[in-house]
């Protein structure tokens, strides 16, 4: 990909902000991160600005006041005067909340980077957008060996190596390339401890989420000769559980791993009258076009939605889309 057209975008603001989509995960994160480092070693002005809060496995990443969870009143009155927003992992502008909001109050320049397929071009100033690569962290590194000159130092790297390591499911995913361990290399040689970062995102479980998995576990439900797994998770259980929303990170790709199980999916009460479905799949079938069809998208092994409907009226119509689609790509399957 050429680069160089960006350079331009990139290389001179005075003043930067940087930011992802809600509930961030290590690849939005971790490119924020590295540009964060980039900019700051450059004497820029420079903020992480979160649409909702830091989750607790990516606190490792905090030096200083790098990150701020949005909120007009504390951000408006610096965020207003921004020369560019950079915008990570995002697929869909609603992801940012408020943010989107600000940024077209503000009339805000705005840098898109991303490998999911946007589904609204027009929501930023520039779009920079390689569904081939592996993970965004994969185009941040590119754009900083590429158009500049700046060492790549451990700070860097290590916001590098957490976009890769989570995208790729720490390189055992299908989208793993040749490139994702190249720079994996390079991020050796500059100093991080992956062992380290590897241990605070995945091996950081409290005992409530442990209980809560259990709970879902116990629950799982099998159809499609097995294919199809998937669970529900309502506000009751999280609940006794003493367990929190942020806890079913990654419950969905640990159902996935189940031998047999092609399609891991999950449907979450997030509100009143309100769902979030997540989609994961092995690689036999595609189900970003399940969560299309449901209104959200995503990767063809990893998707999601939101749904403005209650726990009980949505599982059904959900269940629906999904069994039509794997009978679709496997009609011997019922």
């Amino acid at each position: 990909m050429n680069l160089d057209r960006y350079k331009s975008v990139l290389e001179n603001p005075q003043r930067v902000a940087l930011t992802t989509h809600e509930n961030p995960d290590g690849d939005g994160l971790g490119c924020a991160v590295a540009m964060y480092h980039f900019y700051k070693d450059k004497k820029i002005d420079c903020k992480i600005i979160l649409p909702s809060p830091l989750p607790d496995e990516y606190k490792f990443f905090e030096k200083g006041s790098m990150f701020h969870e949005y909120s007009s009143e504390k951000l408006d009155s610096w965020l207003k005067d921004v020369d560019l927003i950079i915008i990570f992992d995002v697929g869909d502008g609603r992801r940012l909340k408020d943010i989107r909001n600000a940024i077209q109050m503000f009339q805000l320049t705005s840098l898109n980077i991303d490998h999911h397929a946007l589904m609204d071009e027009s929501a930023f100033t520039y779009n920079l957008v390689d569904t081939q690569a592996a993970a965004t962290g994969e185009i941040v590194f590119d754009i900083l060996e590429q158009c500049f000159s700046h060492p790549l130092t451990k700070d860097i790297c290590e916001g590098i190596f957490t976009a890769i390591m989570t995208d790729t499911g720490s390189f055992r995913y299908s989208n793993t390339n040749i490139h994702c361990h190249e720079i994996a290399i390079e991020c050796y040689k500059a100093g991080v401890d992956t062992s380290f970062i590897y241990q605070q995102v995945y091996e950081n479980s409290t005992k409530s989420r442990v209980k809560l998995l259990g709970t879902i576990l116990h629950n799982l439900h099998y159809e499609m000769d097995g294919e199809l797994a998937w669970f529900v998770v309502d506000k009751t259980t999280i609940r006794q559980c003493e367990a929190e929303d942020k806890d079913v990170e990654g419950f969905s790709d640990f159902v996935r791993t189940i031998n047999g199980v092609e399609v891991a999916l999950m449907i979450m009460e997030s509100g009143k009258d309100k769902c979030r479905v997540n989609f994961r799949s092995k690689g036999k079938y595609i189900v970003n076009e399940m969560a299309k069809t449901l209104g959200g998208g995503g990767h063809p092994f990893a998707a999601g939605v939101k749904i403005k409907e209650s726990l009980k009226k949505a599982t059904p119509h959900i269940l629906d889309v999904v069994r039509k689609s794997i009978v679709s790509q496997n009609g011997s399957l019922k």
